[in-house]
């Protein structure tokens, strides 16, 4: 029989708060965390805009020796996971260590550690390169690095999807709960790529916008969106089964009832045009919860601001939820940037916070919807609508798709 499964503690690492109540309170207050690149001379790029990671301190929560040893993409997962455990309430010797894993996603890892070895070798030799380049820039070592620090001795995976990193990483740990394997799990998505290179590699891709003004960057939906916004940080949660969170007492947040994933098997960057693997993703997704399309209240948008996405995925929310005469539609991009491998799963936080709020999310930025785009976004005037099952979309670069669905928890 399968087991029910409940989130229990959240964390995030954001462009708009290094925790996850601040995070949500900016989000629900309709705020960027998008501005001028900050962090390197951008430039030669021909890019302007990023939505990084600021003012964030990793000794608040973790020691500085294991601190020095990671990249950033490491500290930002730690660093969330940490809160996330915190808030669900385990502590170290409080539960068994063999009932809790790890299944964590990012899409590139410690490429800024890449980047800085890569240019000392060039200019120093190979003899110079630093031991701990390995370690830092694989990327397992986010979910190796929470295992470490927080005893989780069940499983422990990476997944590389590239934008469904975090997606797929959070279906996956709810597979392993549901189907017995674990009790509990930390899972989620850590990126920073908001570096030269990152930014250099997407640019030559024509995948980035090139605004100069934080209005025009990412605009998902809108006619005039001229590419994505790179983004960076981290989303963790804290997934339980059902009956061992009640038994132990816990402030259960959320239910996660779905979960679909599948690939477009179509071109290494570009989706379907007619959004046919999205719109089976999302049935799958919807199948494996036993919900009515017409019951779902909310979509998160993968929605990156590119035309190619936005164009395929808006047709293929309206052909899924075609008899759904209620439902509305966001893309969270416009305020966090797309944030790659870690963008899911601080989607996945935004969920949490729109059924504990009883808000959506608007759709950030958007001046004139493309008339292709046929769903109903959310905007000031509809945002606090009744929000009972939602579902939310990753669609990654070599055809990965992945959905959950999620589920106010209701006391039953």
């Amino acid at each position: 029989m399968e087991k029910r499964v409940v989130i229990t503690g959240i964390g995030a690492v954001s462009p708009l708060g290094n925790d996850a109540n601040t995070f949500l309170d900016n989000i629900f207050a309709s705020k960027t965390g998008i501005a001028p690149i900050s962090k390197f001379d951008a430039s030669e790029t021909g890019v302007t805009l990023a939505a990084e990671v600021k003012d964030f301190d990793p000794l608040k929560r973790i020691d500085k020796k294991i601190s020095k040893r990671m990249d950033d993409f490491s500290r930002y997962a730690l660093y969330s996971a940490y809160e996330a455990m915190e808030q669900a309430g385990l502590k170290e010797g409080e539960f068994d260590p063999d009932e809790l894993g790890v299944i964590y996603g990012s899409g590139i890892g410690g490429l800024t550690t890449i980047q800085e070895q890569a240019i000392k070798m060039s200019k120093k030799g190979p003899g110079r390169v630093s031991p701990f380049f390995v370690p830092n820039s694989i990327i397992n070592m986010a979910a190796g690095n929470i295992s470490i620090n927080l005893n989780a001795r069940n499983t422990s995976q990476a997944i590389v999807t590239a934008c469904s990193s975090g997606t797929n990483a959070i279906g996956d740990a709810f597979d392993y709960i549901r189907f017995g394997k674990a009790k509990m799990m930390i899972t989620g998505g850590s990126e920073a790529s908001v570096n030269e290179l990152g930014i250099a590699g997407f640019a030559a891709l024509s995948a980035l916008s090139t605004s100069e003004t934080v209005e025009g960057g990412s605009i998902p939906f809108d006619k005039d969106r001229n590419g994505f916004v790179m983004g960076e940080g981290a989303g963790t949660l804290v997934l339980e089964e059902l009956e061992h969170a009640k038994a132990r007492g816990a402030n259960i947040l959320a239910e996660v009832v779905g979960y679909g994933t599948n690939s477009d098997a179509y071109h290494l960057t570009a989706p379907r045009p007619d959004g046919s693997g999205a719109v089976d993703a999302m049935k799958l997704a919807l199948k494996d919860a036993n919900v009515d399309p017409k019951d779902v209240d909310y979509v998160n948008a993968h929605g990156t601001s590119t035309h190619a996405n936005d164009s395929a995925e808006s047709q293929a929310i309206k052909k899924v939820f075609a008899d759904n005469d209620h439902i509305k539609v966001s893309s969270t991009k416009g305020m966090t940037g797309h944030a790659l491998g870690a963008a899911g799963s601080l989607e996945a936080v935004i969920m949490v916070g729109a059924l504990q709020r009883q808000q959506m999310p608007v759709n950030y930025g958007v001046k004139n919807i493309d008339p292709e785009v046929e769903v109903e976004l959310v905007n000031e005037d509809n945002k606090k609508s009744p929000v009972n099952y939602e579902i939310s979309n990753s669609f990654g670069f070599g055809g990965h798709n992945a959905v959950l669905v999620f589920k106010k928890y209701e006391n039953d």
